[in-house]
């Protein structure tokens, strides 16, 4: 048919009134397997068990094709199985309301209106309702009618390969291909008397990558996250009191815009260190160091108060007499985790005496997972990949650097994590300078969210930032939806598309 012919398509559902019209459209699109059609009580029982999975599509007011289907446990055929077990000997008694799996029985486009892409809507109706009706996915079994062709000289498995690498065209396979259902394997004697096939079916499935496990508590985990940037201004205090007086003050400003978090930045309470100036650099930061559990348990109280996830940027710790760089993530619900530095710049180990920590974990939350990496270790790509392979969404990244150049390094190491990970990074530092403060003379920052490089997501790669060397509080919005679909449906996909058959990454300390 004419495209320029075409005046209205329609997607409706399939009635009992429409049997004879449907006989006729099946006996004309299965001119290769005589005497396939299905019977009017079997479409009866299909519209009687499953009404929303029975439709019919309409060009110009005449039906131009159908998809049947019902819902399975597939527990009970994820294993080889063929058409007349998946549909109850064709009584379609396996449907199970309370099933976990669309299973497709039948879709087909007349003749006459084939070549115009009319197949992929009743397709993306499937998915759609896969989607309302919260299930893992879609599974079919799909004939291969040109393997016929090939059978004396390739196995089933060895067909398909060669339709994948396009050296066989097989445009049922490659269109279902084209439509995001991968093989999973190869069912014999699946449906009796399809010689075309030589009765084998490859078993295709879709993933439903907004499938949500039922939970038995009532915690949600949001989709749309607001982040809080803290770009702190380096000053002197007159006490521990004060500090955290000016704490309670961002925590308290991003809070008011109802921030899921807080990031404060590496090394933040280093003014602590000016009253020890006297000191060696090395014994003025163990003595900061003291200050560091009492400042948690602060952290930790104000998560709670102000009803949100803090990201303490980093701290000093002393432990059996070695000096760490840490920070904790203080939770809403009163919580707390410790994540640590594992590479220490030069000058932390030459200055200060810190050793690198070994702890490299996802962290979960009201709002997903995250990963957090301090600083130096957002250059080091192989940590946050780690991290993408357990879940995160976000990456959080407390900074401390001096000069411009230093900053770049974080910032553009920043932002390649973000588009090879294929998630959120938010990085926040600080600015100003500390005179009175041995090897913290100045600091030099801006804050920034960065997303992926897709269309999506902003075309530069970043959703919001701050204004240079100011101290400010930066809030951005984003979705975490967007994430998932991006893995699956991207214009490239860095995390689906790795050579894990060339290389491996893998950690070696838990």
């Amino acid at each position: 048919m004419d495209i320029d012919k075409i005046e209205n398509i329609k997607i409706r559902p399939l009635a009992l009134s429409d049997y004879d019209t449907l006989k006729e459209a099946m006996i004309e699109s299965y001119i290769t397997m005589p005497g396939s059609y299905w019977r009017q009580e079997q479409i009866n029982a299909l519209i009687t068990k499953f009404p929303e999975g029975q439709v019919v599509m309409e060009v110009n007011g005449e039906m131009a094709g159908c998809a049947l289907s019902i819902i399975v446990d597939y527990k009970k055929f994820e294993r080889a199985h063929t058409y007349r077990d998946v549909t109850g000997n064709y009584t379609f008694n396996t449907h199970n309301s309370h099933g976990d799996i669309l299973y497709g029985i039948d879709v087909f486009i007349k003749p006459k209106y084939r070549g115009l892409r009319l197949g992929r809507r009743l397709y993306d109706f499937r998915k759609d309702l896969c989607e309302k009706l919260n299930l893992k996915g879609i599974v079919f079994g799909g004939r291969i009618p040109g393997y016929h062709k090939y059978a004396d000289e390739l196995t089933p498995k060895q067909y398909i390969e060669k339709v994948k690498l396009k050296e066989i065209h097989d445009p049922i396979l490659n269109f279902q291909m084209s439509n995001d259902f991968h093989p999973v394997k190869i069912l014999k004697g699946y449906l009796e008397n399809d010689k075309a096939s030589n009765e084998f079916a490859v078993l295709l499935e879709w993933d439903n990558i907004y499938y949500e496990e039922e939970h038995s508590n009532t915690e949600i985990k949001k989709t749309d996250v607001r982040l809080g940037l803290i770009q702190w201004q380096m000053r002197t205090y007159k006490d521990f009191d004060d500090l955290v007086q000016q704490i309670e003050f961002f925590v308290d400003a991003v809070s008011g815009y109802k921030a899921d978090f807080a990031l404060f930045p590496e090394f933040f309470n280093a003014p602590l260190m000016a009253r020890n100036n006297h000191l060696p650099e090395a014994a003025a930061i163990r003595e900061l160091a003291s200050h560091t559990d009492e400042l948690v348990r602060k952290f930790s109280e104000l998560a709670i108060s102000y009803n949100i996830n803090i990201i303490t940027g980093s701290m000093p710790e002393l432990r059996n007499d070695k000096l760490y760089n840490v920070g904790h993530l203080c939770r809403r619900n009163g919580s707390i985790e410790k994540y640590e530095k594992i590479h220490v710049t030069p000058d932390e180990a030459k200055v200060w005496g810190m050793q690198g920590g070994s702890k490299l974990q996802t962290f979960d939350t009201d709002c997903g997972k995250i990963g957090i990496l301090i600083c130096y270790d957002s250059e080091f790509p192989e940590l946050s990949r780690l991290l993408a392979d357990q879940g995160m969404n976000i990456l959080f990244v407390p900074f401390l650097t001096d000069t411009q150049n230093a900053y770049s390094r974080v910032r553009h190491c920043a932002q390649a994590r973000a588009i090879e990970n294929e998630c959120y990074v938010a990085i926040a530092g600080s600015v100003g300078n500390l005179p009175k403060v041995h090897n913290m003379d100045i600091q030099y920052a801006q804050s920034v969210v960065f997303t992926p490089c897709d269309f999506a997501f902003p075309s530069n790669g970043i959703k919001a930032e701050a204004t240079p060397n100011a101290e400010m509080i930066l809030i951005a919005d984003v979705n975490i939806e967007l994430l998932r679909e991006l893995h699956e449906f991207g214009s490239v996909r860095n995390l689906k598309d790795r050579r894990k058959d060339l290389f491996e990454l893998k950690k070696i300390v838990n």
